[in-house]
């Protein structure tokens, strides 16, 4: 587990119980900015979900975490490499909704200490309208990509 402070520790998904994680993916709220999310969340589906995620881990030596405040799950997110990219990615419960920030800081700070993390991409759906948390930490937008059948803007923050 990695704790960089405020309450907030990144713990490893596969410790989360099962059945918190298939709540947090099966909630529409979750699911309102979250255009890949075309299924329904379930034991297998949450399967390959975990499987993937340990995989990159395995491939990469980095990946998404489970998001803990003060012991309690509130989410997942991380780097995970895409070509010759790390994009961060962050999925909160509705009831952590306001930690984005925070969490976002506190995993940039994790990449701007690892060489292997020149910049950061985010890739944003355009149902998000605020983006001025993002644009204040000093991400650029660099355009609108489609990543697998659907369309995202894309940001890059330099952390060298």
């Amino acid at each position: 587990m990695f704790d960089p402070g405020d309450g907030i520790a990144f713990g490893q998904l596969r410790d989360i119980p099962r059945e918190e994680i298939i709540a947090h993916m099966s909630d529409p709220r979750v699911g309102k900015h979250m255009p890949l999310l075309t299924f329904e969340w379930n034991s297998d589906t949450l399967t390959d979900f975990l499987a993937t995620k340990e995989a990159y881990w395995h491939r990469d030596g980095l990946g998404h975490w489970a998001i803990l405040l003060k012991g309690a799950y509130a989410g997942w997110g991380g780097f995970q490499k895409e070509g010759d990219e790390w994009d961060f990615g962050l999925v909160l419960r509705p009831a952590f909704f306001g930690l984005g920030v925070r969490v976002t800081r506190m995993a940039l700070t994790f990449a701007m200490a690892d060489a292997r993390i020149p910049f950061v991409t985010f890739l944003v759906p355009p149902s998000r309208k605020n983006l001025r948390a993002l644009i204040r930490l000093g991400a650029r937008f660099t355009g609108e990509v489609d990543h697998a059948g659907a369309r995202f803007l894309k940001f890059r923050l330099e952390t060298a």
